[in-house]
This record gives C-alpha cells, sequence and structure tokens, in this order.
C-alpha cells in the first residue's frame, strides 16, 4: 500500500491522539465482501513507453492530446508504463487502454484544456441521467486491468467551466429552470472510470476539476488509493465532487484527502425515472482512513439513489469545516433503498451538520417542472428524462439498517437533522458511542426503532434533541 503522504498522515495523527470515548470503542468485524473489495489485478507489464518519443511537450502552451494518445495506444499493444519527463502537458482528453499504467512522476503535471471542443461527447451517466456529454481529461471506458499512479498533478483548469455555470445557473433559475442547469451546462470530469473492472488509481494529486473530479460507474474490483483532491485553487468550482461511486460495485477508497466544493465523498446510483430504469446498485464500498476539509459532505449517500445504496462501511474518517458530516439524502421521486451502512471511528471538527439525513432534498433541483412556454416535443433528450413521471409507490426512497458508532463531533451548528415522511420512516438506526457538541440539538422526525448506545448530545441550552412523528426512537 503506497506510503501516506506527510499531510495526510500528520491529520490522521493528531485526530487519533484527541479522539476519546467515555465508553470503550465498538468495533464490527468485517463482513467476508470485505476481502474482495479493490482491484484484484494490475498490469504488469514493465516495459516503459516515454511520452516525449511520440511527440509530448511539456512546455504548458503546445496542445499534446494525440502525442499522449499515442503513447497510451503504443504500451496497450504489449503492455506497458506510459512515463512522462517533468514538465506541464497541455491536454484534452486521453482514453486508457489494457494493460497500460499512466504514470506521472513528480514534477509531472497534465493541465486540462479549457476547449470544451477538446473533450469528444460520450455516452454516459451524469448526476443520475444517462445522456451525452464531453468525456473526462482522463478516461477508463469499457477496459480491465489499468492503473493511473505517481505523485504528479491533474489540474482541469477548470475556471472557465465553472464561470459557464454560474452565468447559466442565473439565466435559468429566473426562468424556473433550476432543476436541468448540471445537465445544459457541459462540464468535464476530470477522471472517469466507466464500465471497467481491475483499475488502480494511486498517488496523484487532482485539483481545479471542472465538474466531478473521480467518477466510477458502471464499474467493479477498483482501488483508489492515496488520491489528493484540490478544488478550491484560485477559486470555487461548483459541483467539484471529490470521489463519486455510481453504480458500482467492490470499490476501496483509503487515504485519500479530498477539498472540493461538493461532497467529499459520494456513493450515487441514480435518479428519478432512467434511475428506476437502469436499476443498478451502488454496493460494497469500504471507504477508510481519509480525511476531508471544505464539501458538502465528509460521506454522503445520495441525492442518486434510484439504484439502491447498501452494504456499505466508512471507518477511520476525519473532516475538519464540511458541511455536513454523514449525510443520507434523496427525494420522493428518487425510489430506491439506502440499507446495510456502517459507519465508525468518524471525527468531525467544525462541521455543521455531524448527521443529516432527509427524503426531500433540495426541492427546486430535484423535482422537474417544464414552465409555461415550453412544448415537450421539441426539448433535448435528457430534459424528457428528468420530465418523465415516477408513480408514487416507486418514487418513494426506503432508510434502514443504518450503524453509526466511535463518532465524536466538536464545533458543530446542529447535531442531527433526521426526517423521513410519513409514508417512509427511517428504519432501524442504531448511533453508538456518539458525542456531539453543537449549538442546537436538531430534530427527529418521521422514525422508528431507533436505539442509543452512550450517546450524548452537548448544547449550550441543554435542549435534548427534539423526536416527532415517530415510534420507538428515545434517546
Amino acid at each position: 500500500m503506497k506510503l501516506l503522504s506527510v499531510h495526510l498522515l500528520l491529520v490522521l495523527v493528531l485526530a487519533a491522539s484527541s479522539f476519546r470515548f467515555s465508553a470503550s470503542p465498538v468495533t464490527e468485524p468485517d463482513p467476508a465482501w470485505v476481502k474482495q473489495v479493490g482491484a484484484h489485478s494490475r498490469p504488469t507489464s514493465h516495459a516503459l513507453f516515454s511520452a516525449t518519443k511520440y511527440g509530448a511537450v511539456g512546455d504548458g502552451v503546445t496542445l499534446n492530446t494525440q502525442a499522449l494518445q499515442k503513447a497510451i495506444d503504443a504500451a496497450a499493444r504489449k503492455g506497458g508504463i506510459v512515463t512522462l519527463a517533468p514538465g506541464r502537458y497541455l491536454t484534452g482528453s486521453l482514453f486508457l487502454k489494457k494493460g497500460v499504467e499512466l504514470h506521472l512522476a513528480k514534477g509531472v503535471t497534465l493541465l486540462g484544456s479549457q476547449n470544451l471542443n477538446d473533450y469528444p461527447e460520450i455516452m454516459t451517466r451524469v448526476a443520475g441521467i444517462e445522456m451525452k456529454w464531453p468525456a473526462a481529461l482522463l478516461n477508463v471506458l469499457d477496459q480491465d486491468n489499468v492503473a493511473i499512479t505517481g505523485e504528479g498533478t491533474v489540474d482541469g483548469q477548470g475556471q472557465p467551466f465553472w464561470d459557464k455555470y454560474w452565468a447559466l445557473r442565473k439565466e435559468y433559475e429566473a426562468k424556473g429552470l433550476r432543476w436541468i442547469v448540471d445537465y445544459d451546462a457541459q462540464r468535464p470530469r476530470l477522471l472517469l472510470v466507466s464500465n471497467a473492472s481491475n483499475v488502480t488509481l494511486q498517488g496523484l494529486t487532482l485539483q481545479r476539476s471542472g465538474f466531478w473530479t473521480v467518477h466510477v460507474l458502471y464499474s467493479k474490483n477498483v482501488t483508489v488509493d492515496g488520491i489528493v483532491v484540490r478544488n478550491n485553487l484560485g477559486g470555487h468550482g461548483p459541483s467539484t465532487d471529490g470521489i463519486d461511486i455510481d453504480s458500482s460495485a467492490y470499490v476501496l477508497v483509503q487515504n485519500c484527502d479530498i477539498d472540493c466544493n461538493d461532497d467529499n465523498f459520494c456513493l450515487k446510483a441514480g435518479r428519478d425515472a432512467d434511475g428506476l430504469r437502469v436499476n443498478r446498485p451502488c454496493e460494497y464500498v469500504l471507504i477508510q482512513h481519509c480525511v476531508a476539509g471544505a464539501g458538502g459532505g465528509l460521506l454522503t449517500c445520495g441525492s442518486e439513489t434510484s439504484g439502491s445504496i447498501r452494504h456499505i462501511i466508512a471507518r477511520h474518517l476525519r473532516a475538519k469545516g464540511t458541511k455536513n458530516g454523514i449525510q443520507l439524502k434523496s427525494a420522493t421521486n428518487r425510489g430506491g433503498t439506502v440499507e446495510d451502512i456502517l459507519v465508525e471511528d468518524i471525527e468531525l471538527d467544525a462541521v455543521r451538520v455531524p448527521l443529516t439525513i432527509t427524503m426531500n432534498w433540495n426541492p427546486a433541483y430535484s423535482y422537474s417542472e417544464l414552465p409555461v412556454g415550453y412544448t415537450q416535443a421539441t426539448l433535448p433528450a435528457h430534459w424528457k428524462a428528468m420530465l418523465t413521471p415516477v408513480a408514487a409507490e416507486k418514487g418513494l426512497p426506503h432508510f434502514r439498517n443504518v450503524r453509526i458508532s466511535n463518532l465524536q463531533a466538536i464545533g458543530a451548528q446542529t447535531a442531527i437533522s433526521a426526517s423521513g415522511v410519513a409514508t417512509s420512516l427511517l428504519d432501524d438506526f442504531r448511533l453508538t458511542n456518539v458525542h456531539i457538541s453543537a449549538i442546537k440539538a436538531g430534530a427527529i422526525d418521521f422514525a422508528q426503532n431507533w436505539q442509543f448506545t452512550n450517546v450524548k448530545v452537548e448544547t449550550p441550552d441543554n435542549m435534548p434533541v427534539a423526536v416527532k412523528n415517530s415510534v420507538g426512537v428515545r434517546l
């Protein structure tokens, strides 16, 4: 396993030294599936393919897309490692192939082109909807046995794409079209693994992504190890998630350090009618030994829950300054079940809401309604997908069997904000050894069968967590 960066090691050591419980920590034995997560193989050929020999120029100005792709294609014929001399290499979309390791050594930076034409359109899934969308800067599509490694940097140079989004959002919100902005403002992701297996991503620094940073989609046996994400350099990139695991299985994420502007570590499974049509779960995912700075949530399940999210373990995680700590979110047109979630050994500092659960997340974004003056027949396909109605019984999400243990939070605003709906109660949540210091205690609404063992919520007014519309929930 790759050694931790000095920064990450320091954070973990400091966090561990201050992490204390008033009772002995509870640790559950690993289920059998844990041994199956992550890549089971990686490229073995040590043949070197220097990108310089294929015309790559690291001057930060020359567009190197063709030269770098030639080096990748050459390595793919027999297997091997693509290397780059120290420098800054401007490029558009690159496509990794079976048996190839792209190694970005320290001193190597890939610069993402700021011209959208350098990212060819592909069929993919974006924010829960299958549609045509620009390829990512680095792509592993329909491949097996691929690695991207090294201590180098991949810089998406996302500012023009962020500006495009904000301009379109201002225009669309005035028209009542907030729900489609993210799909019309096409922005390239930084790294996409799609319909692939046995993929290893290790050691890289990824920064200033135009959109999501690492997207693992429809894939299995993927390892993401020692990745550093920095999306707050020189700007504030909207929706620049850290790592999104989307309808994928047997994924290992560890030793990562994420500072971004949306969910830090996120599990997804499609949204609304399109997600229900695809119906692929996100399952058997282990996230461990990671830290988060700025971002929407240390660990988020949803809001794309349609294909279900299940069999998830997240442990030994630290966050400072994220908006939410552990977050489960969906909407009443999503459907799907979030279940068998184990979260343990968590430390949160200045995290606004340590535990957030909602089935009615961000209504302006979650519910699609066509304003007056538009005609269905002339709409783009992805608009029609978003507008396809979902029957009430199919759209109702379910959250159940969630275990949270050994969690400590200081400097919070609201300790717990948990709300199901009358027809779908938050069922079978177990909190053990949880200590939260917050300004307000918060509330639990529409829940049943919650167990609390050694749970303490401290607030200036000493008010307890309010429990409403619930059965078998008693602090």
